[in-house]
């Protein structure tokens, strides 16, 4: 089976998509949003969310 990158719908707290990485990676959500706020800190990082929030397709 193919390992696919999608927005989570079971573990979302804005868009899904911190959630979606984490099962990607099989890592905890939770240190994914704690990196994305440290990354959000810069503007780069708020762009990054904004672009995955977009173009990541929804969890079927």
């Amino acid at each position: 089976m193919e390992k696919r990158l999608y927005k989570s719908r079971s573990n979302r707290v804005i868009c899904g998509v911190c959630g979606g990485i984490g099962e990607y990676f099989n890592v905890d959500p939770t240190i994914i949003r704690l990196l994305l706020v440290l990354l959000g800190c810069t503007t780069t990082g708020i762009i990054v969310y904004l672009v995955a929030a977009v173009i990541m397709p929804e969890e079927m």
